[in-house]
């Protein structure tokens, strides 16, 4: 066995070997299991919210795949319909300068095609790396063959149905690619802008109504001003007609509950066609929709001529001045305002009336809001179960139209009356409404929203609408992991999908995970220079070459030179090749419960020593076990029958755990066992037991007992680290006789019912304890590392002396003590430091190992410096306002810190008095 742990060597091998194995296939006669991956972008790479999730579910898989289970965890990529239209678009621009207009839909579409099948493959040769145990022979992609098919088949379905309908209302419009954007493609963005008082006058000449807006281009498109009905301001004004300013229309003074009547001057236009609560508020009162905008934001016809054609910006720099030059502009003020962009194209995004195919989605939530009532599926953690029924039931008609090219094209034509016919194709179509052959009809130029077609993800990946064993089996799911911002985006619309079209739900539990941010707890972004990409943490990159992908992805050239001031502060030597294993431990043992994570690279860095560790002691158990016997009767050691009861509770916890979802207890669970019990401890004490003599046959039961307890530590830890794991099982497979090929063929360990506390576990453990306070009188005292220390017992009975009788060699090897002398209760021992292990008292004397005079002066000192820091703290802390004032998290790390400071101070005190006893 290799003497250093190379991670990158051995996990691109173990992986290449599980591929061709084909151990990734469901496989046996176990129940089945399985998870679907939510499939990323076919234009993504792998991202740190990816690599958490794809870790967590491998966990699962992996753990059940041992378990016996018949596993599948079906992978595949979503076409990504802006995102991939828009890099293939911006790539034909780069190198052949023209657009997709000029080329045409169909060639337009040959190469985004040809850009799929060359680069389209990115993301899934990273999960790859990251260990993601996909059966890849099931790939699929949303736009293959068969799932077009299902596509259109559910579309169809629907449309018969009555829920599905083409109809006018508003949408989140991007006026650069000119189609329409789901809410989850909108990033809402705090920032600078102005507040227009505007002064609305009466129709009568009698006085004017002030209002406040942020937006003043759109008063064009007014159809009332509303107040808040319980304003006494302006009661009076009820009813009353206003001349809109710069149009001559008129419009009328309504009140609607809606108005915020502290906000502004408590007068708000309303604006039905160009703002989301607008609409609301217009279905209300029967308000005219006006739309003053074309696809591109420029201003049209139904707006005054001078502002016709002007790009909105300019329309509102136009009428802003002309407000002013009529005196209507009662004031400008600046504002902070939240601004929606499209997270593709940046542009400001337009609430935008037009024409549009949607879902009628009423219908279709009350049964998947029935099904999480019923308990037919649970959410993990349980509290998003609100977040699912409170937009369920408010949800509105859900658009599935989007202008692209790029996606599944709506399933509708139309003849010259433009008259609508949905079916599979148009063949179809006219057989079945028996048109003539003359009829020319026009598909839809329209494609679906992407959401539309992963909503049918969990069963049309496994064949439907064509029954097969895969629907039978692996429907429906058992888990969904997911974050918790696509609850309504992707989760309900699953749910609402699955119970319609196969009466059933689509999953059984959906597990909610956290986002992935960095150390500070700030979200990850590039304009902040503060992204981490897996594949650097798992492989490693130098530092120059990190300054320069960090800056190449900067979107505003002007943060460019603060995120390369930040990358060179934060990695000043690069990062080093972690390997996928210390990665995967590190997100194992933050997922604590559905909460956000901070990654700190100290924390990979950690497990990343675990790893080393791991190996290190496999290479200790390999030498010890190697050409030697191994005996699995007759009587061991007393450490073999501790390390097992440890092990066996480790491993009732482990399955615990994973029953109850909570990744980080098992995490940690496996570390403290395998770090502190087993090499800390087991093999310390092993190494004492193969050099005393002793009989052949306890040594020979010891040995299998050390090789057995490694084993079964591989087979706990893979889910988790699968490559370290595999590797090390296969050094020590010779060993074992084992047939299988892969520790994926192994068991998972279960907890054995027969394997209780005993005498000899509860002796060693008492042996742990004073071990450990020897070794704490030593590091308190500063006495010499190496130094074999003389120690005396007092307050003991006759089962300790027989304990330390049969195992003081464990004791006095790694505490490195004499043998003790043994102290009646009437002697009094010399100056010495002194513990406790239960009521036996435990003396360490210091005569001759430090100058107890200074050692109590510097103790003294030391002491005194923290007390006056803690003063100076508490001062702080308590000073008035603080706690009322300051962020949650910043009172809670001042009160931490006081604390550590108070046990720090009462342990240095403990340690005074003693020397205080020593010298008296």
């Amino acid at each position: 066995m290799e003497k250093t742990y190379q991670p990158v060597a051995i996990e691109e091998r173990c992986y290449a070997a599980w591929e061709e194995s084909g151990c990734f296939q469901p496989d046996g006669e176990g129940a089945p299991y399985c998870i679907m991956l939510p499939p990323p972008n076919v234009t993504g790479s792998l991202h740190m919210g990816h690599a958490f999730q794809g870790t967590l579910i491998d966990c699962l898989i992996r753990y059940h795949r041992m378990q016996q289970h018949r596993t599948l965890w079906q992978g595949g990529t979503d076409h990504a319909g802006i995102a991939t239209q828009t890099v293939v678009e911006r790539q034909l621009h780069a190198q052949e300068k023209i657009s997709r207009h000029e080329l045409g839909r169909d060639k337009f579409i040959e190469k985004v095609w040809q850009w799929k099948a060359q680069s389209g493959q990115t993301i899934s040769r990273q999960l790859r790396r990251l260990g993601a145990s996909i059966d890849w022979q099931r790939e699929r992609f949303t736009l293959d063959e068969k799932m077009s098919q299902a596509v259109n088949q559910c579309f169809i379905h629907l449309y018969k149905k009555g829920l599905i309908y083409r109809g006018q209302r508003l949408v989140n419009w991007d006026p650069v690619l000119r189609t329409a954007i789901s809410d989850l493609e909108v990033l809402n963005q705090e920032e600078d802008g102005w507040l227009w008082h505007i002064a609305y006058p009466f129709s009568d000449g009698d006085g004017h109504l002030e209002v406040v807006t942020t937006r003043p281009e759109t008063l064009l498109a007014d159809a009332a001003v509303a107040i808040h009905p319980d304003d006494e301001r302006y009661q009076a004004h009820l009813g009353r007609h206003l001349s809109l300013p710069l149009s001559g229309r008129q419009i009328k003074v309504i009140a609607d509950t809606y108005v915020d009547a502290q906000f502004g001057s408590g007068c708000v236009k309303i604006t039905p066609a160009h703002d989301f609560n607008d609409y609301t508020v217009g279905q209300r009162h029967h308000l005219p929709l006006i739309n003053i905008l074309n696809p591109d934001a420029s201003l049209n016809e139904q707006v005054p001529a001078a502002y016709r054609g002007l790009d909105r910006y300019e329309a509102r720099a136009r009428v802003v001045a002309d407000l002013e030059a009529a005196g209507l502009l009662i004031k400008k003020e600046r504002h902070r305002l939240s601004v929606p962009r499209g997270d593709r194209s940046h542009a400001v995004i337009e609430p935008f009336l037009t024409e549009q195919w949607f879902v009628r989605a009423q219908p279709l939530a009350q049964a998947a809001i029935r099904a999480v009532e019923e308990k037919r599926t649970r959410f993990v953690p349980r509290g998003w179960e609100k977040t699912y029924f409170d937009w369920l039931h408010n949800i509105e008609d859900w658009c599935i139209s989007r202008q692209l090219w790029w996606g599944h094209r709506i399933p509708a034509w139309y003849d010259s009356h433009q008259r609508v016919y949905v079916g599979c194709d148009e063949a179809t179509v006219r057989q079945q409404h028996k048109l003539p052959d003359g009829e020319q009809l026009r598909q839809d130029e329209d494609v679906l929203d992407t959401w539309f077609s992963s909503a049918l993800w969990p069963f049309s990946t496994l064949g439907w609408p064509h029954g097969n064993q895969d629907l039978r089996d692996f429907y429906p799911g058992n888990v969904l992991v997911t974050g918790f911002d696509i609850i309504f985006f992707w989760v309900a619309r699953m749910m609402m999908m699955g119970i319609e079209f196969m009466e059933e739900v689509p999953f059984r539990t959906v597990y909610v995970h956290g986002l992935v941010r960095d150390a500070e707890g700030q979200k990850m972004s590039k304009s902040k220079g503060n992204v981490l990409d897996p594949i650097d943490l798992m492989d490693g990159i130098d530092l120059e070459s990190l300054v320069r992908k960090r800056v190449a992805a900067i979107m505003q050239p002007q943060h460019a030179k603060k995120a390369e001031k930040m990358t060179r502060q934060q990695f000043p030597q690069g990062i080093p090749a972690y390997g996928a294993d210390a990665l995967r431990f590190t997100f194992m043992a933050m997922a604590s419960g559905g909460r956000d994570i901070r990654f700190d690279l100290k924390r990979i860095e950690g497990y990343r020593n675990f790893c080393n560790k791991l190996w290190n002691a496999a290479r200790f158990v390999i030498m010890s076990c190697e050409g030697k016997n191994l005996a699995t009767a007759g009587a061991g050691h007393a450490i073999d029958e501790w390390i097992q009861q440890r092990l066996n509770k480790t491993i009732s916890n482990a399955h615990q755990a994973m029953a109850d979802y909570r990744f980080d207890q098992l995490a940690n669970c496996l570390y403290e066992f395998v770090w502190h019990d087993y090499c800390d401890w087991f093999l310390e004490f092993s190494k004492i037991v193969q050099h005393n003599e002793g009989c052949v046959a306890e040594h020979a039961r010891h040995r299998h007992c050390l090789l057995h307890t490694l084993e079964t530590i591989l087979r706990l830890l893979h889910p988790i680290i699968p490559f370290i794991s595999e590797e090390i099982w296969q050094k020590l497979k010779p060993l074992t006789g084992w047939h299988a090929s892969s520790i994926q063929q192994r068991p998972y360990p279960r907890a054995q019912e027969q394997i209780r506390p005993s005498s000899e576990g509860q002796a060693i453990t008492w042996v742990q304890e004073v071990i450990h306070c020897v070794r704490t009188l030593r590091a308190e005292n500063r006495l010499p590392p190496q130094k074999v220390l003389p120690v005396m017992v007092q307050a003991w009975n006759q089962q300790q002396q027989l304990l330390w009788q049969q195992h003081g060699h464990l004791i006095e090897k790694l505490a490195r003590t004499e043998p003790p002398v043994w102290l009646s209760d009437k002697e009094t021992p010399p100056a010495s430091a002194m513990s406790l292990v239960g009521q036996l008292k435990l003396y360490v004397p210091l005569a001759g190992l430090i100058d107890l005079d200074s050692e109590a002066q510097r103790l003294q000192k030391k002491i005194e410096r923290l007390e006056q820091q803690w003063q100076r703290r508490q001062q702080s802390f308590s000073k008035a306002g603080f706690i009322a004032n300051a962020p949650s998290e910043v009172v809670a790390q001042q009160r931490q810190q006081l604390d550590d400071m108070q046990a720090q101070i009462k342990k240095l005190q403990s340690q005074y008095r003693s020397l205080h006893q020593a010298k008296n």
